[in-house]
């Protein structure tokens, strides 16, 4: 296929014109750091879509990712440090040698948890990381973030081998935290509900559950439980702000019925 035809190419050469002279003022503003906050935002946005099982809204907003990632080469290429062409080179040489059970010669890998200790021990000898745990973002949102850092460990043996250790130290964190409230201790306060929310993730992990995604869900049914709690009393005539808790209460449990 012809660049011109390609389609991702045709959106690379899009990008170059409103960058270029007599391009769109707005994009010829932008840099690497001004453009993070839509960075995150349309990786959120793409996980929305996932959520919501809508294939043309993924479709969308992928599109809108992929312009992230070209927009961020074509800002680096302007400074002479690299280009969308050095960006696709290096992933396939990655993909290529993280993959050694595909395309070279390892024959012990059985399983998908192989295929992970392969990929991190390959990974952390690319970039020379000083600690298992040095890949970890630290912009990740908390929760994943506490996962991956726990995941990151077990593969280095530092984990308990059954879930009974794991429910007791929630029920210590608890209690730590619970010791701290009762002293007014408000750093020990934060500290130990710190504890507690990483003693909980480790817990989710154990059971299979994605805290993260669990703490979202659970969001999403308070703002559909809250928003029939508006409508319910707006049809009424009532403003929200005029009944008492009793009253919100009972269209409370009425949105729960009816999820």
């Amino acid at each position: 296929m012809q660049r011109a035809k390609d389609p991702f190419w045709r959106v690379v050469g899009i990008m170059e014109t409103l960058r270029g002279e007599g391009g769109c003022p707005w994009d010829r503003e932008q840099t690497a750091e001004s453009l993070k906050p839509y960075l995150i935002e349309e990786t959120y946005e793409v996980i929305e879509a996932i959520e919501t099982g809508d294939p043309e809204s993924l479709e969308e907003e992928l599109g809108d990712l992929l312009l992230q990632v070209i927009f961020h080469a074509i800002l680096a290429r302007e400074k002479g440090e690299f280009d969308i062409f050095s960006v696709l080179e290096n992933l396939a040489e990655k993909l290529i040698r993280r993959h050694p059970h595909v395309f070279g010669d390892v024959k012990d890998v059985q399983n998908s948890e192989d295929v992970v200790k392969h990929w991190e021990a390959i990974k952390g000898g690319e970039k020379n990381h000083s600690s298992v745990l040095s890949g970890v973002p630290r912009a990740l949102p908390a929760l994943l973030q506490a996962r991956r850092i726990q995941e990151k460990a077990k593969r280095v043996g530092f984990d308990w081998s059954n879930i009974a250790p794991v429910w007791d130290k929630v029920k210590e964190e608890w209690g730590e935290f619970e010791e701290a409230s009762e002293k007014g201790d408000k750093s020990g306060m934060t500290r130990e509900f710190g504890d507690l929310l990483f003693a909980l993730v480790n817990l989710s992990r154990f059971l299979g559950i994605d805290a993260e995604d669990a703490l979202r869900q659970c969001n999403f049914r308070f703002i559909d439980r809250f928003s029939h709690m508006e409508r319910s009393l707006k049809e009424k005539g009532v403003d929200l702000d005029k009944v008492g808790l009793d009253v919100m209460d009972k269209y409370w449990e009425e949105a729960k019925k009816l999820e």
